[in-house]
């Protein structure tokens, strides 16, 4: 790997850690001795990865997964890849992907991933992170994006407006004509010709998602709930299955390289339903 690849793929396993201590913590503060289970994969082309699961009284499920994958894309898949040519398909990833569905419908579901990726001719990063509630809650929304327009402010090259706006058009269901959730932020193909200006800010998004959802935890995983209210959670992560499943590009990035299909699909929750 390049330096910067070492460096990059070193601070997404460091980020895991960081964030796994956290949601362990909030179990621990909930009674419950649930801990992360890690298991790692290889990938037959090249490289691999590990996925971290958890399930207890706050979290109903949640996957924290890290890779490191090299290969090289089909034909077909790198005509649409910045950066690939049709003499040279080589490519190189490396992210951290989160996503964790709650136990409380009080608590709102959350997606986050950061990743760096590598072709013949470009390197960029992508990411970000958005929040979907099971019911709407305007305060919490508030607070989880003035914490991501403060990560923003702080780096030149990141335009919250911009990646806010992104957010809301990228996890959109078309077939439904409604947004998934709350958004957030959502970045990618990040290549500002200044590579560690890049790299701080996308670790920046790594940190300030911790700073932005833990506390949203703390604030509702103790409340109570209702059948109704969890009748209408299951209902609503039926369009988080079907946006994944549908539109997402890192679930098609990850069939498409030969990734594990276990750690692909970690995003689909436990148990939903369709009304």
């Amino acid at each position: 790997m390049t330096p910067e690849q070492t460096t990059a793929s070193a601070w997404f396993k460091n980020l895991r850690t960081q964030i796994c201590h956290e949601f362990e913590a909030l179990e621990q503060a909930a009674g419950s001795d649930a801990s992360f289970v890690f298991t790692p994969w290889e990938r037959p082309e090249g490289g691999g990865g590990t996925m971290g699961k958890m399930a207890g009284q706050v979290f109903e499920k949640v996957g924290v997964n890290v890779s490191i994958v090299k290969g090289e894309f089909s034909e077909e898949f790198a005509a649409s890849i910045p950066g690939a040519r049709p003499d040279d398909r080589r490519f190189w990833a490396s992210g951290i992907s989160l996503v964790a569905h709650m136990c409380s419908p009080h608590v709102p579901a959350v997606h986050m991933n950061t990743r760096m990726i590598q072709t013949a001719d470009k390197r960029w990063f992508g990411g970000g992170a958005d929040l979907t509630p099971m019911q709407p809650n305007a305060e919490n929304k508030a607070y989880f994006h003035k914490v991501l327009k403060a990560c923003c402010d702080r780096h030149d090259q990141a335009d919250y407006e911009d990646m806010r706006d992104k957010c809301d058009a990228y996890f959109y269901l078309p077939h439904r004509q409604e947004p998934r959730g709350d958004g957030g932020i959502f970045y990618d193909y990040l290549d500002s010709d200044d590579w560690a200006a890049d790299f701080a800010f996308t670790q920046d998004v790594g940190r300030s998602f911790i700073e932005a959802y833990v506390p949203l935890v703390r604030k509702h995983m103790d409340e109570k709930w209702t059948a109704e209210e969890r009748e209408a959670q299951l209902i609503k992560r039926g369009r988080y299955v079907e946006f994944n499943l549908l539109h997402d590009r890192g679930t098609l990035f990850g069939l498409r390289t030969g990734g594990n299909i276990e750690a692909i699909l970690m995003s689909l929750p436990p148990a939903v339903k369709w009304a």
